[in-house]
């Protein structure tokens, strides 16, 4: 009798555990879900962003613009990136407003990502000074995709001609601001200009990491101006 009572107690605290640890799971997996969506969407204020110090910066400095809660990156040798504090990206939509200047080798700006350091890291870049180009050879490099260190522009251009770099179809005025849209799934890079439903540029990725720091970009001797950053 006594036994049998106690087999009973056992069971049913057994049973009160079993219900607690599969509520525990639920909770901890619909958390997960919504902490998830929530990490994939975003919408950054970068004059925001700069004021709390939320940026790690490569080569350049940053100064706030008034006007769309923009920054501006100062002008140096050699590339330059801010990097956004705590964020790592790896698929999804990257959207953001660009301004560069109609300066001949003088205006590269776009998105960096996956990155380790501006020395390494995918870049998708636009040259403004070439969206009102007459040349026909000028015109074909106005958008780039390249993978540092280890291909570069020159790399992919001397050994994959038109691949890596295309026209825009219908170019803005290279001292205004446009907007990019830039869809990274999988191996699969496609980029978007001014809402337009058809890609400028679509790559395969030539990079075997698939996630990484995410940041704005400059080329050499660029400054350049950002707004409106949204990632989902």
């Amino acid at each position: 009798m006594n036994r049998s009572i106690v087999l009973k107690a056992d069971f049913s605290i057994s049973l009160k555990k079993r219900y607690f640890y599969r509520f525990l799971y639920i909770v901890v997996f619909l958390f997960s879900i919504v902490n998830k969506g929530m990490a994939q969407h975003a919408t950054y204020n970068l004059a925001d962003l700069k004021s709390k110090g939320l940026f790690i910066m490569e080569n350049r400095s940053m100064s706030p613009l008034t006007e769309k809660h923009a920054v501006r990156f100062s002008s140096a040798d050699g590339s330059g990136v801010a990097w956004l504090k705590n964020v790592e990206f790896s698929n999804g939509t990257i959207e953001v407003d660009l301004r560069g200047k109609d300066i001949k080798q003088g205006s590269f700006l776009g998105i960096a990502f996956h990155g380790v350091s501006k020395d390494s890291c995918e870049a998708i870049y636009f040259r403004p000074f070439n969206f009102l180009s007459k040349d026909s050879l000028q015109q074909a490099h106005m958008v780039q995709y390249v993978f540092d260190p280890a291909f570069g522009w020159e790399r992919l251009r001397n050994e994959h001609p038109g691949v890596y770099e295309k026209k825009l179809q219908s170019p803005p005025a290279p001292n205004d601001w446009f907007h990019v849209k830039i869809v990274v799934k999988g191996k699969i890079i496609k980029v978007y200009v001014n809402n337009s439903t058809e890609s400028c540029l679509e790559v395969s990725s030539l990079n075997e990491k698939m996630s990484g720091k995410l940041g704005l970009w400059v080329g050499n001797s660029s400054a350049g101006d950002f707004a409106n950053l949204v990632v989902n």
